[in-house]
């Protein structure tokens, strides 16, 4: 177990990226205090001034990662679309495997359409023929020519992207903001992080006076952000902060570890007591101290190595379960594998676990003075102190070790509960069946027509038995799609640095219904409101309450985006969503209609690229998928269907971390009981054993059996409760770690703490009973004669 989690720590944390000097290279991000942003995507405008004026990097490259339609082969698809500029292939010092990379040119305006294929894609529609280099295809309604196709290796941006497109930013066109971009550099020869931070700090005053601002703000209003640098290493990007889970897991499986070793040392030490003459003979025959601890330790090699080796064929069988139990955000997964390292480290394990396994044994008798041994080899009625004390301490250390993990995964089963009574904001999820459809310019220009289509397709949907409603937006809930901006109202003033930020989203009528987000107030979009381009919009309870206080005072309201754009009138207020998981709160969010005019600098301003949420009982089955797919394509031919989905799906998605650390914790904390119970129910048998002539003893003088019952509880008992007191104070220093994976609940929750001890002391009270039972039923005669 140990091994396997290690395997996934080794693929996601530790391995170098598979890049060439991949500590060269750097995700280039921003923070913006005044506006209490964190982390800022960069904008092109910084990209140009980086690439012409910087002095740390040797190059720049942005990428953002799209879906893309390609139609032209047997079936068309909707494949996900990696945009980049002609630099980032080059930094990530990845060749194609055959052709070439992007140039200056291609990623020019007005340059002949390319494209780059990644070795999946290749595989699956060229059938691996590199004749395909050359070819077309029609990508959004565009012919393309493959330049190149990427090596399997290949995995920046996911591993489902399909095709790498040039971005083809015209600098002439490009205004401050539009942040939204990704960027990696590499570093110059050198140059450290902290030189880099610098000269990007340089750079961004060079960038707000060398660019004009949008319409609708100042470079004021930019200048009060106080955007500066806030550059990482790209792996600290790639790996997130996965890492505190990882490490979270490996710290628990560690002390599954220590207590299989507390175990088995129990074991060991056991067995060299009954080899006691023995070493004392070979003592008094001249054998040194030396000599017996290296027989000592030389024995428990032999079974580590043995023991270790077979663990590691197991590990390679319980890293495959953990990859297909890992949740989906989970990164790197393909470098997960039982590898060098990995052997290394089972090896590593075998050999540390030797030296805990027979230190106790070893320091016990290798160690002792010859006339110790003698009159302890001479001893047959009772053990000695010593012999006693050192098996009740490794029980001890066992049940105080498996209360921690117990804790623990108690107190994520708390937070999995208290995730399952959180209101996500619409209800039955299951019933709700999800995809995307892009309706890209290429295909249809005008907006308005775009619209059409998009009505025309719900009620395609609408016709199909079973459906009860429809709906679209531009995101589902939890996908992860959506985008902050400002929002201003009209009847409230602002500090002139103010940015107030609210989660945006574009809607339809009929959206919220078939969500089961409920009206609080006012009304819901309509199609005349889309087709006339009203100003009108919807905002949550939250952002009604933290604007007005009461829902109902936000009718007739009027908010807008920027200073250019027109007043807009809310109509309505819906219930919040949980958009970002259930463990976080809902934002404040406001919904416009998806079509709309004089909308952040747009004339008109329409969703191209919009989710479809279907309410049936049939929500999941192929029957479904393929009725809807055939609706879809009555109204266009043209238009896949791409991430076909259950809202349960993405439901399921935003607690899957959550899930998988809970399993996990779980996991260990069933074998660390199970193993606790085990040395305990082992520890109390081989003390009844050698306390038969003693327990006879007292039965001849009068002892009831419920006397000998309650005399060997009490031993085990006694181990229990200084186990779970010791567990106790230990817990609470280390589940402080689990803070950030909690939600409604403190890492110190007293409920878990006196629910973990009372169900270990009970489970520890019925190892105890059983040897305590066959102690009671001891024959005085029979006991009287045993040696």
């Amino acid at each position: 177990a140990t091994t396997a989690i290690f395997s996934v720590v080794n693929g996601v944390l530790i391995k170098p990226l598979p890049y060439p000097h991949s500590n060269d290279l750097v995700a280039v991000w921003l923070t913006a205090p005044g506006i209490d942003i964190k982390d800022l995507n960069p904008s092109p405008s910084l990209y140009f001034i980086c690439r012409e004026q910087g002095h740390a990097f040797q190059n720049i490259g942005l990428y953002m990662g799209y879906s893309v339609n390609v139609t032209g082969f047997a079936e068309r698809e909707h494949v996900a679309g990696l945009e980049v500029t002609d630099g980032l292939l080059p930094i990530l010092g990845t060749p194609p495997m055959f052709g070439r990379w992007f140039t200056r040119t291609d990623d020019s305006p007005g340059s002949a359409d390319t494209v780059i294929l990644t070795y999946s894609y290749w595989r699956h529609e060229f059938g691996g023929d590199q004749s395909a280099i050359g070819k077309a295809i029609t990508v959004d309604g565009k012919l393309r020519q493959i330049i190149g196709v990427m090596p399997k290796k290949f995995q920046f941006g996911g591993p489902d992207i399909a095709l790498i497109l040039p971005m083809k930013l015209d600098r002439t066109k490009i205004l401050l903001g539009q942040y939204s971009y990704n960027a990696v550099a590499r570093l110059k020869p050198g140059i450290t992080l902290a030189q880099a931070n610098v000269d990007v700090a340089r750079m961004i005053p060079i960038e707000e006076r060398s660019f004009a601002p949008p319409p609708g703000f100042s470079l004021k209003k930019l200048e009060d952000a106080r955007i500066g640098p806030n550059l990482r290493l790209l792996k600290a990007d790639v790996v997130g902060d996965v890492g505190k889970v990882l490490w979270l897991l490996m710290g628990g499986i560690g002390l599954v570890l220590l207590i299989a070793c507390a175990n088995v040392a129990n074991l060991t030490l056991v067995r060299v007591e009954s080899r006691r003459q023995e070493v004392a003979v070979r003592v008094a025959l001249g054998a040194t101290r030396g000599r017996i601890a290296v027989g000592m330790l030389v024995e428990s090699l032999v079974l580590a190595t043995v023991s270790g080796a077979f663990g590691l064929g197991l590990a390679y069988v319980a890293v495959r379960a953990v990859v297909a139990m890992s949740p989906s955000g989970l990164p790197r997964l393909n470098e997960i594998r039982i590898d060098g390292t990995v052997v290394l480290f089972a090896l590593a394990v075998s050999l540390i676990t030797t030296l805990l396994i027979a230190s106790i044994p070893v320091l016990r008798y290798a160690t002792a003075s010859p006339e110790t041994r003698l009159r302890e080899s001479a001893r047959s009625i009772t053990e000695s102190r010593g012999r006693h004390r050192s098996r009740n301490a490794l029980v001890i250390t066992q049940v105080a070790l498996a209360l921690v993990l117990l804790v623990s995964a108690g107190l994520m089963i708390r937070t999995f509960r208290a995730l399952l009574g959180v209101n996500p904001g619409f209800v039955t999820p299951s019933q709700i069946q999800t995809f995307r459809v892009d309706i890209p310019d290429t295909q249809v220009r005008d907006p308005v027509h775009v619209v059409q289509i998009e009505q025309r397709i719900l009620q395609k949907i609408e016709a199909v038995p079973g459906i009860s409603s429809a709906g679209l937006s531009m995101s589902i809930p939890m996908d992860g799609n959506g985008w902050a901006g400002p929002v201003f109202a009209e009847d409230r003033t602002y500090a002139p640095d103010a940015l107030p930020l609210h989660r945006h989203r574009f809607v339809a009528p009929g959206f919220f219904k078939t969500l089961g987000t409920p009206l609080i107030a006012g009304r819901d979009f309509t199609w005349s409101d889309i087709y006339n381009e009203a100003p009108v919009a919807i905002v949550s309870e939250k952002l009604a309450r933290e604007y007005w206080h009461r829902p109902s005072d936000a009718l007739g309201k009027q908010i807008r985006v920027t200073t250019k754009d027109e007043w807009r009138d809310v109509i309505g207020v819906v219930g919040n969503i949980h958009d970002d998981g259930l463990d976080k709160e809902p934002p404040s969010s406001v919904y416009w209609p998806i079509l709309a005019a004089h909308f952040e600098d747009n004339n008109i301003d329409v969703r191209r690229w919009v989710a479809f949420c279907v309410r049936t009982p049939r929500a999941g089955s192929e029957s479904l998928i393929r009725e809807l797919r055939e609706a879809v394509w009555s109204v266009d031919p043209n238009l896949p269907l791409a991430d076909v989905r259950t809202l349960e799906n993405y439901e399921q998605t935003s607690m899957a971390r959550t899930s998988f650390t809970l399993v996990m914790l779980s996991l260990a904390g069933g074998m660390a009981l199970l193993l606790g119970l085990v040395g305990l129910y082992a520890a109390i048998s081989y003390s009844v054993s050698q306390r038969t002539h003693e327990i006879g003893i007292r039965t001849a003088l009068g002892a009831r059996p419920g006397d000998i019952l309650r005399l060997v509880v009490n031993q085990g008992l006694k181990m229990v409760v200084i186990g779970v007191a010791i567990g106790i104070a230990v817990a609470l220093a280390l589940t402080r770690f689990l803070s950030s994976l909690l939600y409604g609940i403190r890492p110190t929750d007293p409920v878990t703490f006196i629910a973990v001890s009372l169900v270990l002391m009970g489970v520890a009270l019925l190892a105890c009973y059983v040897p305590a039972r066959r102690a009671a039923k001891v024959d005085p005669m029979i006991a009287l004669r045993h040696e």
